[in-house]
């Protein structure tokens, strides 16, 4: 008995994870809960979910609409925002302390003083509580609307393109056919709370989640910093016969290394033709000298990422056309930064650099005339400015069709396709609007083909510690 009554004690005394993120303050969060206010008006609420828990062991990761508005990483939680008072309150699960002797304390009901510090929130209370305040709102017609996320929640590895795409295969799948969570739980308030107008939340979060922070664009700086490490180690292991799913072996040592839990998206490593389908993620293949290998990935780091790609050669060394065509998508991507800034579209840049481009194009060499045919496509191709980035690697929101403005970041990613030989070729950044330009997150990464071939002759993990023989 002392022994229970000491371990109660020592919990009660501890810090609870799940509350101890430091990279945003209470404030910022409550500035992000008044945009969701002002949006919603004062005869709305907003109900935003949490990522659940489940039956097997894993490290938790918050959904991403939750940690955005209140930076606590608990499971089976949710959060009310009250447009009335413009009050917000958070629902958490309670202390469950046989649980906690196993995995140590974490952030529950109980931990009132701590939650409301560090999250900024007005109230807290149990997840049991939160039909008990929903119910009376009711009671006065019409009741007020009330908001909800309607797009899947998005946690580790999981951008919303990719989750809708799990939602539509369970859908179509007659032997399973299970609504989303986030389907599930607006049946379930539709059922239990039926004069609730629900209306989707999601409009309001994907334009707010756009424009980064100061403080969210060091977090992305710092991912893509990792990003740029783990592809660095990766050149430098690559030889001629390894396989693909080593060199995601050497990126996650470094991912690990530098405090990322998680990849943020399967990793995409394709060697020769491999590397032809966009989202390849086998990276099962052995690695053959005279090819490319291609490599896609980024870190899940404190719930923000990156999107990174280089291409190599397996043996060190470019061929003169190989060369030509890595000389022609840097050249591409230094006539986009030179370009982007405030005020500036989208297609205003995309025009600029393919003038340019159209001009570099004549002084390069190649012996094969396809490879002169795919640079030619890719001056007319527009999607070289690609998606947003931040939460998700595909994160939400829509810079297109207007300018830029400070605190967008996204993917910049010229390519271009060799379609008689299945051969992809591309160079991908990260980059952030700033008050007077672009910074590139990764501009210390190896790019060039002689930086490279350079790279490539230094020692890699791989070659310092070989894989041990079956």
């Amino acid at each position: 008995m002392k022994h229970a009554i000491f371990f109660l004690s020592v919990i009660a005394s501890a810090q609870p994870n799940g509350i101890d993120q430091k990279d945003f303050p209470p404030a910022e969060f409550q500035e992000r809960r008044a945009k969701v206010f002002d949006a919603i008006g004062r005869r709305a609420l907003a109900l935003i979910p949490c990522a659940s828990a489940t039956d097997t062991p894993h490290i938790f990761r918050q959904s991403n609409e939750f940690y955005y508005l209140s930076g606590i990483e608990s499971p089976n939680c949710y959060m009310l925002l009250d447009g009335r008072t413009r009050k917000t309150s958070v629902y958490l699960q309670h202390r469950n302390p046989a649980w906690e002797r196993q995995v140590g304390p974490v952030v529950a009901a109980e931990d009132v003083a701590i939650v409301k510090e560090r999250a900024g929130v007005d109230d807290v209370f149990g997840v049991e509580m939160l039909a008990r305040h929903l119910a009376p709102i009711q009671v006065h017609h019409p009741a007020p609307a009330l908001y909800v996320p309607f797009s899947p929640e998005e946690g580790a590895t999981g951008s919303r393109d990719e989750m809708l795409r799990r939602v539509a295969e369970a859908a179509s799948d007659p032997w399973d056919g299970r609504p989303s969570r986030t389907g599930h739980l607006l049946s379930l308030l539709r059922s239990r709370f039926p004069t609730f107008e629900l209306r989707d939340l999601t409009p309001v979060l994907d334009p707010m989640r756009l424009i980064k922070s100061p403080r969210e664009i060091s977090v992305i700086r710092r991912a893509s910093q990792i990003a740029g490490l783990a592809i660095t180690e990766a050149i430098r292991s690559t030889r001629p016969g390894i396989y693909e799913y080593q060199l995601d072996a050497v990126a996650r040592y470094v991912f690990l290394l530098n405090g990322s839990r998680y990849p943020a998206y399967p990793a995409i490593i394709g060697g020769g033709t491999n590397a032809w389908h966009g989202h390849y993620h086998h990276n099962a293949s052995v690695l053959k000298s005279g090819d490319l290998v291609l490599m896609d990935y980024a870190p899940d780091y404190r719930y923000y990422t990156s999107d990174i790609t280089r291409h190599w050669p397996v043996n060190g060394k470019f061929t003169p056309d190989q060369r030509a065509l890595c000389e022609f998508i840097l050249a591409y991507r230094g006539a986009f930064l030179k370009r982007i800034r405030p005020g500036v579209t989208p297609d205003q840049v995309l025009d600029g650099a393919r003038t340019e481009m159209e001009a570099f194009l004549k002084t390069l060499t190649f012996t094969n005339p396809n490879y002169r045919k795919g640079a030619v496509a890719a001056l007319n191709f527009r999607g070289h400015l690609q998606h947003p980035v931040g939460m998700t690697v595909h994160d939400p929101g829509n810079y297109r069709g207007k300018p830029f403005v400070e605190g967008i970041v996204f993917a910049l990613d010229p390519m271009l396709w060799i379609p008689e030989e299945n051969l992809y070729v591309r160079m991908e950044d990260v980059v952030a609007v700033t008050a007077t330009g672009v910074e590139n997150f990764t501009d210390f990464l190896v790019s060039t083909p002689d930086e490279i071939e350079k790279l490539m002759r230094e020692p890699g993990l791989l070659q310092l510690r070989a894989p041990t023989k079956p």
